[in-house]
């Protein structure tokens, strides 16, 4: 039997096998999950160190590279790493195509929109803004 026997006809469509996007998301999801275990702490360390401090010392810690540097590395990752999870709950839990459509693309727009406002906030912060 040939492999193209053994392929669903909406495969043939597409034109896609096994593991042609599913290795690349599965691998960019296990990347920012161990990304994020170093920044968490980082971030945390710095955090509890601010235990106490005043408004002025918290806000002079997000404007040094040691604060900010982090901590936007952790809202990418962070982001990105939400985006494809979600990603997959949406493909593998939502069975209407025009509504699975809609979500996928809610995702997309809402991880873009909430990681560039974070972001934002803390270069406003860090450039004095």
């Amino acid at each position: 039997m040939s492999q193209s026997a053994m392929r669903t006809p909406i495969s043939r469509v597409r034109g896609l096998g096994s593991a042609k996007s599913g290795t690349e998301h599965f691998i960019a999801q296990r990347l920012t999950a161990i990304a994020m275990i170093p920044l968490v702490a980082i971030f945390l360390i710095g955090l509890v160190m601010q235990v106490g401090a005043s408004h002025d010392a918290v806000v002079a810690w997000l404007s040094s590279p040691l604060g900010a540097a982090p901590l936007l590395l952790l809202l990418a990752a962070g982001f990105y790493h939400m985006h494809l999870g979600l990603q997959v709950v949406i493909e593998d839990y939502i069975h209407g195509e025009g509504l699975k459509i809609a979500l996928l693309v809610a995702n997309k727009f809402w991880a873009a929109a909430a990681g560039v406002a974070c972001v934002w906030s803390v270069l406003k912060i860090s450039f004095g803004g």
